[in-house]
């Protein structure tokens, strides 16, 4: 059974034109695609689940990634915390999300703070994990009105092996 949540962002996105682009996140393309198309082979497992109840297995997982997705902060750390155990050695977990800065100081995204980001409240989450990078980064927005920036949140981080 669909939620009222689930309904709305299902006919958001249920349309003919792409709401965002159809290109991939510069961030995603900067941290994961090279590395993945260089090694070749890499198969994908394609999971439709609720991102609150669903578990994937410990260590299972060469690469994790979090996109944009924006839940009140205690689910999100749930999230967080279990993305970050699925991790498996050697594997990467790789977060891109609106930043809290951005409602004062970038464009579009979530205008509630408790649905944002921050580097510190990732990367609290993430326990066992080695972070690489965690920072504040700035991605161009096309608009009617001009070129704008958004301020997002990236974070890296690898499961020593």
């Amino acid at each position: 059974m669909e939620t009222t949540e689930q309904a709305v962002w299902d006919q958001r996105y249920s349309g003919p034109d792409l709401v965002w682009g159809a290109g991939p996140n510069r961030f995603v393309t900067e941290e994961a695609a090279a590395r993945l198309a260089a090694e070749r082979g890499v198969s994908v497992d394609w999971v439709q689940a609720d991102l609150l109840d669903y578990q994937p297995a410990p260590g299972s997982c060469a690469l994790v990634l979090i996109a944009y997705i924006h839940l009140p902060a205690a689910s999100l750390a749930r999230v967080f915390r279990a993305a970050a155990a699925a991790v498996a050695p050697g594997g990467t977990l790789l977060v891109i999300g609106h930043d809290r800065d951005n409602i004062t100081r970038g464009h579009g995204g979530p205008q509630d703070p408790d649905r944002l980001y921050t580097p510190a409240a990732v990367t609290a989450e993430l326990d066992g994990l080695a972070v690489r990078r965690a920072e504040q980064v700035m991605r161009p927005v096309r608009t009617p009105e001009g070129e704008r920036t958004a301020i997002d949140t990236l974070v890296r981080a690898e499961r020593p092996a």
